[in-house]
C-alpha cells in the first residue's frame, strides 16, 4: 500500500481517540450562559416584555393606592367631593384595563420568543444527532435519545412558560412592593423586612425536601412507563406463557409506588403552600394591630394602613410562586446540560477538510478494499489486512459464517466506520477523502429489513425527495415489478404506510426499497441479506428485481440463501474476517470445501422446509 495511504489512515484513526478522549465543552459553560446564547436574537423581544412586565405590574400595584387617596383625601377628610372621586375611579378603570392589556402582550411576547428558541433547539438537536457516527447508535440506546429530543426540550420549555415568566413578573412585583411600602410608611414596612429571613428559613428547610419527593416521583414514573413500554414490545410472549396475572402484578407495584409518591409530593406542597397563607395571615394581623393602633393614635393614615395590608397579601404571592418553581428550574438546568452534552459531541466520521470532488454520473464502480484492518472500539481485530479487488458491474456473492466480516465490509464500504489502516477506493479515490453526501449518492444500500417510514408510497420511494416526481416513482416501481403491487391497494401509490411499513409483506417492503435504488441511480448496490426473511415465492419476485436493479451496476449481496448469488460472477466465501475461498459457483463446489459444505447445510435445509408443506399445500402448487 502506498505511503500516503498508511499516513491517511493512521491521521484518521488518531483523530477518532482524540475525539472520544475529548471533554465535552458543555462542563465549562452554565445552563444560563447557553441559554442566553439563544435569547441574543431575540433581544428586542425581551425589552419589550420587561417594559410590559414594568407597566403592567405598575397598573397592578398602583390601584390599592389610589383607594388610599379615596379614602385619606376624600371620605376622611370629609370632602367628599364626587367629582374627584369619579376621576380616581376613571383612572383605576383605566389602571385594569392597562394592566390587562400589557399582562396579555407580555405573556404573548415572552411565548413567542421562548418558544421559538426551543424550536431552534429541538430542531438544531435533531440535525445534530442525524450527523452523528454509527459508533454513538451502537452504544446509545434510541429510548435516550428519543428523551433529549422530547422530555428535555420539553423541560427548557417549562423554564420559559414559568419559571422565566415567574422569576421576570414575580421579582418585580416582589421588588416594587417594597418600594410602595416604603413610599407609605417607613416603620411598617421595617416591620415588614424582618419576615423575609423567616421566609428564606421556610423555603430552604422544604426546599431540599421538595426536591427529594420531586426527583422520587419522576424516577418512579419513569420505571412505571418503561415497564408499559416492555410488557407492550413483549405482548405476544406475555400471551403465549399466560403471564398477564404475573405482569399485572409487578405493574400494580410500580403503580402503587407511584401512588404514594405522587401523594407525597402533593402533601409537600399543601404543606409548603399553608405554611405560607399562615405567615401571610399572621403579618397582616401584626400588621393591623401595629397600624389600627397608629390610626387610633392618629399617628397613621387610615387609607395607607388599608393601602399597607393589601400590598402585604401580594407580598407572598410571588415569593411563593418563585420558591415552587425551584424543581421546575433544576430540571431545565439538567436538560440543558444533557442536551448540550449531545450537541459537543463532534462525528468520528467526518468529511475531508480538502475533499475529492468527482462526478456521481462518470463513476465506474470499481471497489478495492487495500490491505485493511479495522475493529469495533478496543475489541479483537475484525479484519487483518484484507484484501479484495471488485471490477466495475460485476455481481459479488458474499457468504460465511455468522461473525465472518460480512455486514463490517460493506459497512465499511458506506463509511459508517472507518478503517484503522489500509485504505478503500472506488475508482482509485479513497472513500475518506469523498464527501460523505457525494458517497452515499455514489453507494446504494438494501438491508434485511428495510426500514418504511409513515407517508405515501410515493414519499417512502423518492424518500421525502420533492425534486423526484410522481412520473419518475410509477417508473421505478414498474421496473422492478413492485407497480401491481400497487395497484392493487385502495389508494394506490398514495396509499398511506404506517411506521416499518406493518400491513406490507416483507417481500413487497423489499420491492418499495429497490424502486428507491432505481430512483436514486447509485453506481454501486450492496444488498445486505435481503432475501433472508422471504418465503420462496417472494424470494422469486426479489430474485428478479434484484437481476434488473443489479444491471450495468458493481453489486455485492451478502447471502444467507446461497440460491440468491448462485448466479454471481464471483463468491466470496469469509471466515474470522478472511477470504478463504473465491470463484464461480460450480468452480466454488469443486473445491469441495468450506462453501460446498455451506451448499450441502442450505440444501438440507430447503429439504427439510419442504418436507414440513402440507400436502394440500404441494397438491395446489401442482395444480
Amino acid at each position: 500500500m502506498p505511503h500516503s495511504n498508511k499516513n491517511l489512515a493512521k491521521e484518521h484513526h488518531k483523530e477518532h481517540h482524540t475525539e472520544q478522549g475529548k471533554k465535552p465543552k458543555y462542563q465549562y459553560r452554565s445552563a444560563f450562559r447557553i441559554l442566553g446564547s439563544y435569547v441574543v436574537p431575540h433581544r428586542v423581544t425581551f425589552i419589550l416584555v420587561l417594559i410590559c412586565t414594568v407597566i403592567s405590574i405598575a397598573s397592578e400595584l398602583f390601584q390599592p393606592y389610589l383607594v388610599k387617596v379615596v379614602i385619606d383625601d376624600n371620605l376622611m377628610s370629609g370632602k367628599n367631593e364626587f367629582g374627584s372621586i369619579l376621576i380616581i375611579c376613571l383612572i383605576y378603570l383605566g389602571l385594569s384595563i392597562s394592566g390587562f392589556l400589557f399582562t396579555y402582550l407580555q405573556n404573548n411576547l415572552l411565548q413567542f420568543a421562548g418558544q421559538s428558541i426551543v424550536a431552534k433547539i429541538r430542531k438544531q438537536l435533531f440535525e445534530h444527532i442525524t450527523k452523528l457516527s454509527m459508533s454513538y447508535f451502537d452504544k446509545t440506546p434510541s429510548g435516550s435519545l428519543i428523551t433529549h429530543v422530547s422530555s428535555d426540550t420539553e423541560a427548557v420549555n417549562q423554564f420559559f412558560n414559568q419559571v422565566l415568566h415567574t422569576l421576570l413578573r414575580d421579582g418585580l412585583t416582589l421588588f416594587f412592593i417594597l418600594i410602595m411600602m416604603f413610599q407609605l410608611d417607613a416603620t411598617l414596612g421595617m416591620y415588614c423586612l424582618i419576615l423575609l429571613p423567616i421566609i428564606a428559613v421556610i423555603a430552604l428547610s422544604f426546599r431540599s425536601f421538595m426536591r427529594n419527593t420531586y426527583q422520587m416521583a419522576r424516577t418512579r414514573l419513569s420505571r412505571l412507563i418503561a415497564f408499559v413500554a416492555e410488557n407492550l414490545s413483549g405482548m405476544n410472549l406475555i400471551q403465549v406463557f399466560q403471564q398477564q396475572k404475573a405482569q399485572a402484578e409487578r405493574f400494580e407495584e410500580r403503580n402503587e409506588a407511584y401512588l404514594k409518591s405522587n401523594i407525597r409530593e402533593i402533601r409537600t406542597h399543601v404543606v409548603f403552600n399553608k405554611s405560607f397563607d399562615l405567615l401571610s395571615n399572621l403579618s397582616i394581623a401584626f400588621v393591623t394591630w401595629v397600624g389600627g393602633n397608629a390610626v387610633l393614635g392618629h399617628t397613621l393614615e387610615f387609607g395607607v394602613l388599608y393601602a399597607f395590608i393589601t400590598y402585604i397579601r401580594q407580598f407572598f404571592q410571588p415569593i411563593n410562586a418563585i420558591t415552587q418553581q425551584w424543581n421546575t428550574l433544576q430540571s431545565a438546568t439538567v436538560a440543558v446540560n444533557r442536551i448540550w452534552g449531545v450537541l459537543d459531541l463532534n462525528p468520528e466520521i467526518t468529511d475531508h477538510p480538502k475533499p475529492n470532488q468527482m462526478e456521481v454520473e462518470s463513476v465506474k464502480g470499481r471497489i478495492d478494499f487495500n490491505n485493511i484492518t479495522f475493529s469495533y472500539g478496543d475489541g479483537s481485530p475484525v479484519f487483518c489486512g484484507l484484501d479484495l479487488h471488485i471490477r466495475p458491474s460485476e455481481m459479488i456473492g458474499i457468504v460465511g459464517t455468522t461473525g465472518a466480516g460480512k455486514s463490517s465490509l460493506l459497512s465499511l464500504l458506506c463509511r459508517f466506520y472507518d478503517v484503522q489502516d489500509g485504505s478503500i477506493r472506488v475508482d482509485d479515490i479513497d472513500i475518506r477523502e469523498m464527501p460523505q453526501a457525494q458517497l452515499h449518492r455514489i453507494v446504494g444500500l438494501v438491508q434485511q429489513e428495510p426500514y418504511l417510514y409513515a407517508g405515501s408510497i410515493i414519499d417512502n420511494v423518492r424518500m421525502f425527495d420533492e425534486s423526484i416526481s410522481r412520473e419518475e416513482v410509477i417508473r421505478a416501481c414498474e421496473f422492478v415489478g413492485a407497480d401491481p403491487m400497487v395497484r392493487r391497494m385502495l389508494d394506490g401509490y398514495d396509499t398511506k404506510l404506517s411506521e416499518r411499513g406493518s400491513g406490507l409483506s416483507a417481500g413487497e417492503r423489499q420491492l418499495i426499497s429497490f424502486a428507491r435504488i432505481i430512483v436514486f441511480r447509485p453506481k454501486i448496490l450492496i444488498l445486505d441479506e435481503a432475501t433472508a426473511n422471504l418465503d420462496s415465492q417472494s424470494e422469486q419476485l426479489i430474485q428478479r428485481a434484484l437481476h434488473v436493479v443489479s444491471e450495468g451496476r458493481t453489486t455485492m449481496v451478502i447471502a444467507h440463501r446461497l440460491s440468491t448469488i448462485m448466479h454471481a460472477d464471483r463468491i466470496i466465501v469469509m471466515r474470522h474476517g478472511e477470504i478463504v475461498e473465491s470463484g464461480t459457483h460450480t468452480e466454488l463446489l469443486e473445491l469441495n470445501g468450506f462453501y460446498e459444505e455451506l451448499y450441502r447445510h442450505s440444501q438440507s435445509e430447503t429439504k427439510e422446509q419442504d418436507s414440513n408443506i402440507p400436502i394440500k399445500v404441494l397438491i395446489d402448487v401442482g395444480r
